[in-house]
């Protein structure tokens, strides 16, 4: 009876889940005290419902039927510096901003050894937001990209050191991308080409979770890949006659544009082990498949172009982490960690819509015991998203565009409530 009322919460709190944009590596940040581990631990920490999204195997390991609330609001800093630009522009502002943000987990004990879990779940979320006369506006002007929904799996002790879990992830994909259009003629102002779809997909979400001693547990997660199918016409508008003319000869003017993206499998394995009885260390590494990603960038290169959609490049990322938990006093659970994930592209590939470099997170954090059934914890992580040197080179309406992002990085904070019963 109270999983049902809880879906239109889920559905909710799923589109604000992990601001930051990430499409690649995936976001580890999606309201749960992971935060304050910067992910370390991943799928072998199962010590709350959290583990309903990151390990869907170590529910087997609450004692009691489990909600977790979290609250977790970030702020990214993205700034480009221009060195050149063909048709000039400015530096495009903040493209990053305040974003809401959070997570709702529950995990229900059917029996000792079986469990079902609902939770939000997140492949790849966020956005950027230039300003309309920065330097790169012909190639974007607006990005935005999520992937997110609800995850219901089960779990089961097989015996005393190992458990399986697994469930279907029902996900909500949105793409809204926006750039301007470079009219031949300066006289008429730029036009603008712009495209928005949403689609549902599917996917697997998949647990092994291996307890070989007290005190030490390792963990396995995969996430089968998502295929989000978007179609819908391209917007043009504000084109002169001349260009409007031209892309009207190939069709080009209100197509029905297919992007068909892989939003990638991903596979993390961790572990858990407690060196004293008051210090933990927890460490994961981690691969996502990007490679797979396919088209994204929807721009308009020249006056004889064939295509709306760009070819892209990308690679497929490694993420390593290392955290520690230290029991301060029966009532305080401190922790803190570090982690590091490969960039999905080469310099050379990098485009101003996904402008991805190598990331480092450092994270740290506390949880309070407020009484035998309600924890209540903080943390804080603070995420440098690398220098993201961009070597854009353009079709004739576009130019060329060098620079790089002299600061984009993220500070996430999170809140959470967990209430046992």
């Amino acid at each position: 009876m109270y999983l049902p009322r809880t879906l239109p919460i889920l559905w909710l709190a799923s589109a604000y889940t992990a601001p930051l944009w990430a499409g690649g590596p995936a976001p580890y940040e999606i309201g749960t005290p992971d935060l304050g581990l910067a992910s370390a631990g991943w799928a072998a920490r199962a010590q709350d419902a959290a583990t309903v999204a990151t390990n869907p195997a170590g529910m087997t390991r609450l004692d009691r039927s489990q909600l977790l609330i979290g609250v977790q609001p970030a702020y990214t800093d993205i700034h480009f510096d221009t060195a050149s630009a063909t048709y000039g522009g400015g530096d495009g502002g903040n493209a990053g901003g305040f974003v809401p943000a959070g997570g709702l987990y529950y995990a229900a004990s059917l029996t000792p050894d079986l469990k079902l879990g609902i939770g939000t779940i997140a492949y790849a979320a966020g956005s950027l937001n230039y300003e309309k006369d920065w330097a790169g506006r012909y190639f974007s002007q607006r990005s935005v990209l999520t992937v997110s929904g609800i995850t219901v799996p089960l779990a089961y002790r097989v015996n005393e050191w190992l458990s399986l879990g697994a469930g279907p992830n029902i996900l909500r994909g949105h793409l809204d991308q926006k750039a301007a259009v470079n009219n031949p003629d300066p006289r008429l102002g730029d036009g603008r080409i712009e495209y928005e779809d949403s689609q549902v997909g599917y996917g697997g979400n998949f647990g092994i979770l291996v307890e070989p001693g007290a005190g030490t547990r390792f963990g396995l997660q995969y996430l089968t890949q998502v295929n989000m199918n978007f179609r819908d016409h391209v917007q043009l508008g504000g084109l002169g006659p001349g260009l409007e003319y031209a892309l009207g000869r190939r069709d080009l003017l209100n197509p029905r544009l297919h992007l068909n993206l892989d939003i990638p499998q991903m596979l993390m394995v961790s572990g858990y082990h407690e060196l004293t009885d008051r210090l933990a260390i927890l460490g994961d590494v981690g691969w996502q498949d990007w490679s797979k990603f396919g088209y994204f960038g929807v721009t308009v290169s020249s006056t004889d172009t064939t295509s709306l959609t760009v070819k892209e490049h990308y690679q497929d990322t490694w993420h390593v982490a290392l955290g520690t938990q230290y029991r301060l006093t029966p009532l305080w659970l401190l922790s803190a960690g570090v982690a590091y994930d490969s960039s999905m592209v080469k310099n050379a590939d990098r485009k101003a819509w996904l402008p991805m470099d190598r990331q480092i997170r450092l994270g740290t954090g506390a949880q309070y015991q407020w009484s035998e059934d309600v924890t209540v914890g903080f943390a804080y992580e603070y995420a440098d998203l690398g220098e993201n040197k961009l070597r854009q080179n353009g079709g004739p309406l576009q130019g060329d565009l060098r620079g790089n992002y002299s600061s984009f990085h993220a500070n996430f904070f999170d809140a959470t409530l967990i209430w046992k019963f």
